[in-house]
């Protein structure tokens, strides 16, 4: 069915993509043979444009997505600078675009300057009643506003980890279940048992390094789409370097390379003061201290955030959650401007 319009334009921050701004586009895109969306961006954002700009372009990969670098004193809704940005669009696109599609009272005159048709979409926010200012001054408040891809930029990572036997996968359950979220099982684990049988399976290579930490990312990767605004990790791939260290006997660059750039909100080493308990998978009890300890150095070297919790499972369990929710809340801070 051929659309009203040949060339559409959705224009804004983004900041942050919200539900509003996904009807916005998809009525656009009905209504248009082609629609391109311009991200606006300023020092200012916190948020980088390239990170807004992929939020759209992954829920909508047809739209061509578009970022606008522009002067700060141009960051305004008001109508008496919409000349201005008629200008100044026409400019960066090249070409009038047939109509531009707002939620905004500066869109009427905007697209009159442009040339171009307006169409008003939910001006008064009556389909979705939320605003990215809103959402700026509490996330956790609005966070049922946010489209997956936008949520899971906010999703942040815990990761439990520590010396073998040392309660790691007890407290990343109990952690998920508090927090009614998902947790990542440690895939080095499951490798291990099913190569223990084989002739030689004490014998590792770094080439098996490698593939336990990129699938221990792809699981990482698979299940923060259905996470609850933290996911919680039994080890990750920064521990799997350390492991290395001790089964191949020295450090690995092409390993320390998998290791995800973005850093957990909070790494929590589980000490050693609970018993050892030997599951015909563990390497033994004398290792347990000289890991540790590897891993306290390493974390502090990284100056990586992280705690360390000791005693019993619900003192584990209360200590983690205390910590968690002040770097979360920390983290949640309002985003401004």
């Amino acid at each position: 069915m051929p659309k009203k319009y040949n060339t559409g334009l959705v224009i804004g921050k983004f900041y942050p993509f919200h539900q509003g701004h996904q009807f916005l586009i998809k009525t656009a895109l009905k209504n248009s043979a082609t629609l391109t969306v311009i991200v606006c961006q300023t020092d200012r954002y916190r948020i980088p444009a390239v990170v807004r700009a992929a939020w759209i372009k992954k829920t909508f990969p047809k739209v061509d997505v578009r970022i606008l670098d522009h002067d700060a004193t141009l960051d305004s809704n008001s109508p008496d600078i919409s000349k201005i940005w008629a200008d100044l669009t026409i400019q960066f696109l090249g070409y009038v675009p047939d109509v531009v599609f707002t939620s905004e009272i500066y869109g009427e005159p905007y697209a009159k300057f442009m040339g171009s048709h307006h169409v008003m979409v939910d001006l008064k926010r009556k389909i979705f009643p939320i605003s990215a200012t809103k959402i700026r001054t509490d996330v956790d408040k609005y966070w049922n506003y946010l489209p997956r891809v936008t949520q899971e930029y906010f999703t942040q990572k815990i990761v439990v980890l520590g010396a073998e036997s040392t309660g790691t996968t007890t407290l990343a359950q109990d952690l998920a279940r508090f927090y009614h979220t998902v947790w990542v099982p440690e895939y080095g684990r499951l490798y291990y048992e099913g190569k223990m049988f084989s002739q030689n399976a004490s014998d590792w290579k770094t080439e098996e390094f490698v593939h336990i930490a990129t699938t221990q990312n792809h699981l990482e990767d698979a299940l923060i789409k259905k996470a609850n605004r933290l996911l919680i990790c039994d080890t990750d791939a920064f521990a799997t370097t350390l492991w290395h260290e001790r089964y191949v006997g020295k450090e690995s660059r092409r390993l320390e390379r998998i290791v995800k750039q973005e850093t957990p909100l909070l790494y929590i080493l589980t000490d050693i003061d609970i018993p050892f308990v030997q599951d015909s998978t563990r390497d033994g009890e004398h290792i347990r201290t000289k890991m540790h300890h590897r891993f306290i150095e390493k974390l502090k070297k990284n100056k990586s955030n992280f705690i360390i919790v000791s005693g019993s499972k619900k003192k584990r369990l209360a200590d983690a959650v205390t910590n968690i929710d002040r770097a979360y809340a920390t983290f949640l801070q309002p985003i401004l401007p």
